[in-house]
């Protein structure tokens, strides 16, 4: 059987598949990637952890697949900038990740000068420290001798999926994709092209970003020594728009949602560019065959990692999967609501100051109505970015797909339809992300003929909105309650 290797390399983790052409999951590797935080606010990763933790979760599944793989494909955390030396394939820094607000005064500067609307007329994005031009700018401005260094040609840098793709092929290839160039701030989605006013505005050459390919095609091959044999990477797309792909949402008017360590909804408005009015993002996805397409994004910065932080911070679960029992303990959050902004608020709000709150505590409080609150926390979330999308949209999805390791609860998926009023739909492989870089690979190698091809074999379960949904879509006003406190605590904060 032929079959492709995904690589999903996400922000706590790697994860590889053997995806076989019947859609079977034929091994699967997981290694967590160790995280770091020099300074509050600050996240990073070692460049060289990245790189082994996903080679060894790779080594892991075509150990259990025992096949060779026809092709690769790559997905992984976007936004997050790795800087490297062009000859050795050195680091030169830890990785600087999307969740990171070190620049978030920079960013507050970039708007009073009246930025805006450039970036976002040529980007679709909003001025926000998650993308990485700033992250770029900060590591030239703060690196010693790293400036002259890029100047010369000597240094480069690239999303994490280039830095794969650089080392998998022993420096031979330094390439991106469309759906990953457009997180940058610094690609214009409209011509598809690296921006030359964006790169002259935070001092980045253009010789020292990958070049820009189709996210289904050709981007080298992997060396024989990291895998024992070489194969052609074939696919490449940033996580969010491969978990679209990877569900199937290809035509305009489709929409997921993925629960990870953030929560990102994006609807397909294909090839006719939405902009937003309400604080979403225009982000180029993948069409059928993959080829640029386009699609209306909202960035939820926490979801899952707020059961992370339960788990890791409080200590007060175990495991995640103790979350759905805990939920079902209690007939509501006690009046609890928690607004998980650990790194700011993202869509439709874009407070880079915002900080995680938690409101309506009493003497009654149990740690299973903090847990409940966590995971109404993603539903709430979710509802008000596919709010502010149908409105901006015009369009009213008529289902959601799920996907992500938060969508394996089932309490809260029930809650989500409930709360939105339309079914949810989660797939038998809720690893979507991975699975759409395996499509898209596929499709360039030939293992699928077609998207229709590569799907056939998938199967959903579906969550329909039932009797307790008037009850729940009732308490919105309270989740917008909290977030106003959340709000204010920002504001106020900086004398505004």
């Amino acid at each position: 059987m032929r079959a492709v290797l995904t690589l999903d390399q996400g922000t706590t983790g790697s994860t590889a598949l053997v995806i076989g052409a019947d859609g079977r999951v034929l091994g699967r590797g997981y290694r967590e990637l160790p995280q770091h935080f020099p300074e509050p606010g600050w996240v990073e990763h070692d460049l060289e952890d990245i790189l082994h933790v996903t080679l060894a979760a790779a080594r892991e599944a075509l150990g259990q697949a025992a096949v060779t793989p026809a092709a690769i494909g790559i997905t992984n955390q976007r936004e997050t900038v790795c800087v490297w030396e062009r000859g050795t394939g050195r680091p030169l820094h830890r990785a600087i990740v999307w969740q990171d607000r070190r620049t978030a005064p920079r960013c507050v500067e970039l708007a009073k000068t009246g930025r805006r609307q450039l970036i976002h007329a040529r980007t679709g994005l909003v001025i926000d420290p998650y993308f990485s031009a700033t992250k770029i700018e900060w590591l030239l401005d703060h690196v010693p001798g790293l400036a002259p260094r890029v100047s010369a040609g000597d240094a480069v840098f690239g999303t994490v999926d280039a830095w794969l793709l650089y080392r998998l092929t022993n420096g031979r290839s330094f390439a991106t994709d469309p759906t990953n160039a457009s997180r940058t701030m610094l690609y214009d989605i409209g011509a598809g092209r690296w921006d030359d006013d964006l790169l002259g505005l935070f001092g980045v050459p253009r010789h020292a970003l990958p070049e820009v390919r189709r996210s289904s095609g050709e981007f080298g091959v992997a060396d024989a020594a990291h895998f024992g044999v070489a194969a052609p990477v074939t696919g490449i797309a940033g996580d969010q728009q491969a978990a679209l792909f990877g569900q199937g949402c290809w035509q305009a008017g489709q929409a997921k949602n993925t629960y990870g360590t953030g929560a990102f909804l994006l609807l397909n408005t294909g090839a006719r560019r939405a902009d937003s009015t309400r604080g979403l993002l225009t982000t180029v996805a993948c069409g059928p065959s993959g080829e640029a397409a386009y699609a209306l994004e909202g960035s939820v910065f926490i979801a899952g990692a707020a059961v992370q932080w339960l788990r890791d911070g409080l200590e007060i679960i175990t495991h995640a999967a103790e979350t759905e029992r805990l939920a079902r303990e209690v007939t509501d959050t006690g009046g609890v609501y928690f607004v998980p902004a650990f790194v700011g608020l993202g869509a439709p709000h874009w407070e880079a100051d915002a900080r995680g709150t938690i409101v309506g505590l009493t003497r009654g409080t149990r740690r299973a109505h903090l847990v409940r609150a966590a995971l109404e926390a993603m539903a709430f979330s979710t509802q008000e970015v596919l709010d502010a999308m149908t409105a901006d949209a015009g369009v009213s999805p008529t289902a959601l797909q799920v996907d992500g390791g938060a969508a394996a609860n089932d309490w809260l998926m029930q809650f989500q339809a409930d709360l939105v009023g339309v079914p949810v739909a989660r797939p038998d492989l809720i690893e979507t992300t991975a699975l759409g870089a395996a499509g898209l690979a596929g499709l360039a190698a030939g293992v699928w003929a077609s998207g229709e091809a590569f799907l056939a074999h998938r199967r959903f379960t579906r969550f329909l909105p039932g009797p307790e949904a008037e009850g729940v879509r009732a308490r919105r006003g309270d989740w917008q309650r909290a977030i106003t406190a959340a709000l204010h605590w920002a504001t106020q904060g900086r004398g505004s």
